[in-house]
């Protein structure tokens, strides 16, 4: 016997986007590439999982920027390194050593950043609905 939705779950809202067609497209193929039936699916998910994972857009290119920004630094320090390896300058070495060390861990914890959160469902008993973890 089916289950009646709870009103909160019925679908009586509707979204919409204007899309070009080749964005249409592009969006349909992407959706079913990643193992949706339907566009709407797929937006559904994505919307989801930026609610849940308090990631809204936008930041990408920022972030990115700023990447780019600390692998040149980090880049400079190993140029600036291999030269005072060349010259015999060990105690310049070791600190420039430690200031890539620094750099990397500022690297990392961007990168962390853009990472999206993993969503697990959780099946409880019927009765109940399924819960979503972020780990």
């Amino acid at each position: 016997m089916p289950t009646v939705p709870s009103p909160s779950h019925i679908r009586s809202s509707r979204l919409s986007v204007r899309a070009s067609p080749d964005e249409t497209e592009r969006w349909n193929n992407a959706a079913h590439a990643r193992g949706h039936a339907t566009t709407a699916a797929w937006v559904r998910t994505l919307l989801h999982d930026a609610e849940v994972s308090h990631r809204f857009g936008g930041d990408v290119g920022a972030e990115i920027r700023g990447l780019r920004g600390e692998l040149s630094r980090i880049g400079n320090n190993l140029n600036q390194l291999a030269h005072m390896a060349h010259l015999g300058d060990a105690a310049a070495c070791a600190d420039t050593l430690e200031h890539i060390d620094r750099l990397k861990d500022r690297t990392d914890s961007l990168l962390k950043t853009l990472r999206p959160a993993r969503i697990r469902r959780v099946k409880l008993p019927s009765h109940s609905a399924p819960v979503h973890l972020v780990h």
